[in-house]
């Protein structure tokens, strides 16, 4: 038997960084290879067969590292899950509505939010180089996005409530989930996940048949070789990236961990490049060195 232990009564900035930028890069492969993979679901069917796939992968390895007792404070545990459940499902009721670019663009304010969060209700002090360092990642996400001033109407407020549970989810991880394993966290997401798939899926059978279409209201699509890859894809993702968010929120100020979130765009023009040959133009690499000069002025604050 070996234990992870993590340190919960200081910050551990590098480990908190190596957690981030190892979270959404795994999080942008993930997505880029499903892209690739060509697998097509209704959302809940991915919240069932992603969670079933992880829970026991995750109760062996809670087995394995040792970790014997149910976690107190079990409300802010069910609260951060709801909440990042509730982030998981907005995101993607909007995409029907909205460009896929004009929808990164509002989720990617979370490092916004974040700040904004960690100054009301954590009472970190943000100096300029803080604020400074969330302008300049943004502002390199625009600018690798790009999205248009068409793309944007009242849809565009669902990844933006998006933002803002995620935001909400990470501060309550600082605050009050600071000393869970984030295995455990992981695992009672992932329950939240099945839960709540299950439960909407069953409920679709109830709607008439013509209803029953799109992302959102479709029945299970069957299941052929590339739909299981990449159901496999999402699981190791979600796994990698809800204990590496856990881990970094846990070990650093949200405010700088946050604005390595932007690093996500980044990572995923990379893999546009190396999976499907989009060459970035000089101004999607001038907005990746300012998402890199963001993560270097976060450092400093």
């Amino acid at each position: 038997m070996f234990r992870i232990e993590l340190n919960k009564s200081a910050d551990n900035i590098p480990l908190a960084i190596i957690a981030i930028v190892v979270t959404v890069f795994v999080l942008s492969l993930g997505d880029a290879l499903i892209k690739l993979a060509s697998g097509n679901f209704v959302i809940w069917q991915i919240l069932v067969l992603r969670s079933l796939m992880l829970l026991p992968v995750l109760l062996l390895l809670i087995r394995v590292t040792g970790i014997k007792k149910l976690p107190s404070g079990i409300f802010w545990i069910a609260l951060r899950s709801i909440m990042l459940i509730g982030m998981w499902v907005l995101y993607y009721l909007s995409l029907p509505n909205i460009t896929l670019s004009a929808a990164a663009a509002a989720y990617y304010t979370l490092p916004i939010f974040i700040t904004l969060f960690s100054a009301l209700f954590s009472g970190d002090r943000i100096g300029s180089a803080g604020w400074l360092a969330v302008a300049v990642g943004f502002a390199g996400v625009l600018l690798i996005l790009r999205p248009s001033v068409e793309d944007f109407n009242l849809y565009t407020a669902l990844p933006l409530g998006s933002a803002m549970l995620y935001a909400g989810a990470m501060i309550v991880t600082r605050q009050k989930c600071r000393e869970q394993h984030p295995l455990m966290l992981s695992l009672y997401l992932n329950l939240g996940f099945l839960v709540v798939g299950m439960v909407v899926s069953l409920m679709l059978f109830l709607l008439p048949v013509e209803l029953r279409q799109g992302f959102l209201l479709s029945v299970w699509c069957p299941m052929g070789k590339a739909e299981w890859l990449s159901i496999g894809l999402l699981a190791a993702a979600l796994l990698i990236g809800s204990v590496g968010a856990a881990i970094a929120y846990q070990n650093g100020p949200p405010a700088m961990v946050g604005t390595f979130d932007f690093a996500y765009v980044g990572f995923a023009v990379i893999w546009g490049f190396v999976f499907f040959g989009e060459v970035p133009d000089s101004v999607s690499t001038l907005g990746m060195v300012m998402i890199i000069g963001a993560g270097i002025l976060s450092l400093r604050q």
